[in-house]
């Protein structure tokens, strides 16, 4: 490089490290700085007059980063941003192949254990009244200690009784009006085929379900169609798997035959005390096995509201537990269907409330007479399946006449 006479490099050294004094930015010789344009083509930056070395190094950027090769953005400019989570998104299908299992474990449990409920010939030989419009089905409490265990029998005080006997005698009817459940006290005075005039519970002593189908079949010309039968550990079992059940006694119970301590009031029952609720005849010094029949009436209504409730079919467990008490709390008669059984479930629980009616077999004593006047027209409204003709003088808790009652 040429020396000036002066001894400068031309106003270069300065450039190379030698010596020279650095022309001012004014100056012609000044190092031009070209203008920055960004990669995105916006437009350039004014041009700099700083020296290069002066200039802070480009960071590199972050492999993982946003703005990195891998991030989201692409090519991007946003360097050191934390990494992002991927997010979970929700699918539809998922939520629905959920139900689906659950509608199979829902139809498939009561099919599986559908298959160990017990069936019994219920349907006499010989003439029965004609096929009638709606639904008639007989229900039948066993009291048959056979499937107790001695701990059972003492806990629930059963006695050791032998031989199959009946506490509970019902008729649900379904049809086009108002569902009807109606008791039959187990001491009614009726006439038994072959056996004469006697307790009417004796007929399911004497020849089991047929006769007993047979006597209510002639008495009263009703056609029973369907036939379950329950039995008294079974119940204790049904009560326990659905939490309990409310029963509201009106007046304090104090039986030490039934196992039944209870003060008056609605209260939660379990098992063990719903039986013995169901089985006291001397917590009612005045109508003794009528109000009997009563509180048979209200623990069947009330085990059918809890059996079918909303939460029975959310919980997968209780409904587990339900279902599999069916085989050793029910009976039912030969060509009943699980449909048809979980029909005649509906019904008892409709009963509970304002739209079914719950009574009596019209009575006309104590000694259990049926009424030969308003037991026929209550029997000749079910044969019509014309319930919703039935008022407050056929259909009563007792089933006595209202000048009896008071």
């Amino acid at each position: 490089m040429p020396e000036r006479p002066d001894g400068r490099d031309g106003g270069f050294g300065w450039l190379y490290g030698g010596q020279g004094e650095r022309p001012s930015p004014q100056s012609p010789d000044a190092t031009r700085m070209m203008p920055t344009v960004p990669r995105d083509g916006g437009r350039p930056s004014a041009p700099s007059s700083a020296p290069r070395e002066a200039l802070a190094p480009t960071p590199a950027p972050t492999p993982g980063g946003p703005g990195g090769p891998s991030g989201p953005g692409g090519r991007g400019t946003t360097y050191g941003a934390p990494r992002r989570r991927p997010r979970l998104r929700f699918r539809p299908r998922y939520l629905v192949a959920l139900l689906a299992l659950w509608v199979v474990y829902l139809v498939a449990v009561p099919i599986i254990v559908w298959n160990k409920v017990d069936s019994v010939a219920f349907e006499p030989d010989g003439d029965r009244p004609a096929d009638q419009p709606g639904t008639t089905y007989l229900l039948v409490g066993s009291d048959s200690r056979g499937n107790l265990t001695k701990a059972q029998r003492r806990e629930y005080r059963t006695g050791n009784a032998e031989g199959q006997r009946t506490d509970t005698i019902m008729l649900l009817h379904t049809g086009s009006g108002p569902n009807l459940l109606m008791s039959i006290p187990r001491d009614s005075l009726v006439d038994i085929p072959g056996y004469g005039t006697t307790k009417i519970n004796a007929a399911f002593a004497y020849g089991g379900p047929q006769l007993l189908v047979k006597t209510i079949e002639q008495d009263t010309g009703i056609r029973i169609d369907d036939y379950v039968e329950v039995g008294l550990g079974g119940l204790v079992d049904v009560v326990n798997a659905v939490g309990g059940i409310t029963i509201c006694p009106e007046f304090a119970i104090d039986d030490p035959l039934a196992g039944l301590k209870i003060k008056k009031g609605c209260q939660e029952a379990d098992g063990r005390v719903a039986l013995g609720y169901a089985r006291s005849r001397h917590s009612d010094p005045r109508f003794g096995d009528i109000t009997r029949a009563k509180h048979q009436r209200e623990v069947v209504s009330a085990v059918g509201k809890k059996v079918l409730s909303p939460w029975t079919f959310i919980n997968p467990f209780r409904y587990w537990s339900v279902v599999n008490a069916a085989p050793s709390a029910f009976a039912v008669g030969k060509g009943m269907s699980a449909p048809r059984a979980a029909m005649w479930a509906m019904a008892m629980n409709s009963v509970n409330g304002s739209k079914g009616l719950t009574c009596g077999v019209p009575i006309s004593d104590l000694a259990v007479h049926w009424d030969p006047d308003r037991s026929k027209r209550m029997f000749q409204a079910i044969i019509d399946d014309d319930t919703a003709s039935i008022g407050k003088d056929l259909c009563s808790p007792t089933g006595l006449p209202k000048a009896i009652t008071g």
